[in-house]
């Protein structure tokens, strides 16, 4: 650090680079687990200053850390071998809609949610819709490839992505993509980096696909008596025709969580309750409606409510919304994880969790898109009983082979970070993990971009206690 500091510091105006104790301890965690300190945190304000940062940490072999809000949930930028924090929150922000063209250029700093808010005042929408989409910044949703309820009918955030500009890891500025709806000039450059979680380029730019805000929209719960005949539902109303814009889950421990935290009358008796939200023309929501409420009648469901107003219907999504934090209040440490399975396999794994949750006496809740089959089992355990944290870390690793047994995934959203790198070979074989090994290398060929993500190091352990 003695050699690099000061070169670091005449980069940058005086403030910016933060080396005090308490300032690197604010930069040490994520939404994850683990904490991990780095030496120097970096304040940037423009793209050049990002190009000019990363060749000096090529010159002298510093590890580098991109880092947006930190609200990840897979530890994708805590420092893990110190090295610099590189802050890209304190960027303007700066939002670009092009109505006619149905697309938005935007720094990584904005926050996702006000990307919509200033799409909707030309009566257009960014589809892709993360819970933490209020606080998160679109830098960290490009890296991890955020999903969120929307996923379903339109896709998740590489879906969205025209074009990119990014700060190679040897300090280059390029850019990729476009602004056109259609680019096959050379490799797909644009998809590799969205979801590669900050190993192999730093965004500093994107420009985004916007659409046409759908007229009208319709809500409907549905509560089963029943968790496995709730999962079966969702799939008959997946195989009907109907695409709802939204299907989401809520077993009772999660309804009863969120009437305990900010009741609005969900039915606490139920075993598990459905959201679903229908968009487009008016006309065409009448008739999936009807169809949508046969389904779930012939599924024998417990009780079928259709908000009246436009704002009953935002109390239920609020409510949606509410599940984290008020599942949190149960028990301190709140493990949440989003294993991803084959929409038809959802029963199936339902019922895993349901095995697993009795095996090792741990309290497990589940919600999430279970339209797209992406579900967020949460483990809720005390972090201080260090045998019931090595029961949960075990819990973990079950419901990652249960999920890739029925033919799903490790992550639908959250990301590999640091918290399940050491289950990637369990999904992708050696020979593919090795294959993306050889992409970062050529990327970044002295490993300075957030390195001990994604790729397991010798003896990495799932680990979620601190003794």
């Amino acid at each position: 650090m003695n050699k690099w500091l000061k070169p670091l510091e005449d980069c940058l105006e005086k403030g910016r680079v933060l080396t005090e104790v308490a300032d690197l301890y604010s930069y040490s965690f994520d939404a994850s687990f683990g904490e991990h300190l780095p030496e120097a945190v970096v304040q940037v304000k423009d793209k050049y200053e990002v190009a000019r940062i990363l060749k000096l940490a090529n010159e002298y072999g510093v590890p580098v850390y991109p880092r947006g809000a930190g609200t990840c949930l897979s530890g994708g930028p805590l420092p893990v071998h110190g090295g610099i924090v590189l802050d890209l929150s304190k960027l303007p922000a700066r939002i670009e809609v092009r109505p006619d063209d149905l697309t938005v250029t935007v720094s990584p700093s904005v926050r996702t949610g006000d990307i919509n808010k200033e799409a909707e005042k030309y009566g257009l929408m960014y589809a892709p819709d993360p819970s933490s989409a209020h606080v998160a910044t679109i830098g960290g949703n490009l890296a991890e490839n955020s999903g969120g309820p929307r996923g379903l009918k339109y896709g998740v955030t590489k879906d969205h992505v025209l074009g990119l500009e990014v700060v190679t890891p040897e300090g280059e500025l390029i850019r990729t993509g476009g602004q056109t709806i259609k680019n096959v000039t050379g490799y797909d450059l644009t998809k590799l980096i969205v979801g590669s979680e900050g190993t192999l380029a730093v965004i500093v730019e994107a420009t985004l696909k916007l659409m046409p805000k759908p007229p009208a929209v319709r809500t409907m719960m549905v509560a089963f008596n029943e968790v496995r005949t709730a999962g079966e539902a969702i799939s008959r109303t997946l195989t009907s025709g109907v695409l709802p814009s939204k299907l989401e889950f809520m077993d009772q421990a999660c309804v009863v969580a969120v009437e305990q935290f900010q009741p609005i009358g969900l039915p606490v008796d139920a075993a598990a309750i459905i959201l679903v939200e229908l968009d487009g023309p008016e006309e065409a929501l009448r008739v999936e409606q009807e169809k949508i409420e046969a389904i779930m009648k012939d599924m024998k469901a417990k009780d079928i409510i259709i908000p009246e107003s436009d704002e009953e219907a935002a109390k239920l999504w609020h409510a949606r919304k509410q599940v984290s934090p008020a599942i949190a209040k149960i028990k301190p440490t709140k493990v949440s994880e989003d294993a991803t399975v084959p929409r038809s396999k959802i029963p199936d794994f339902m019922d895993r969790l349901q095995v697993i949750k009795e095996k090792y006496n741990l309290e497990v809740v589940a919600f999430g898109h279970a339209g797209d089959g992406n579900l967020h089992p949460n483990i809720l355990c005390d972090q201080r009983d260090a045998d019931e944290m090595k029961r949960a870390e075990l819990a973990v690793e079950e419901m990652f082979e249960a999920a890739i047994e029925l033919g799903g995934t490790l992550s639908g959203e959250h990301g590999i970070g640091t918290m399940k790198a050491p289950f990637m070979e369990m999904e992708l074989g050696d020979v593919g993990v090795d294959m993306m090994r050889r992409i970062k290398q050529v990327w970044d060929p002295n490993n300075i971009l957030n390195p001990g993500k994604i790729f397991a190091e010798k003896g990495q352990k799932l680990v979620l206690r601190n003794d």
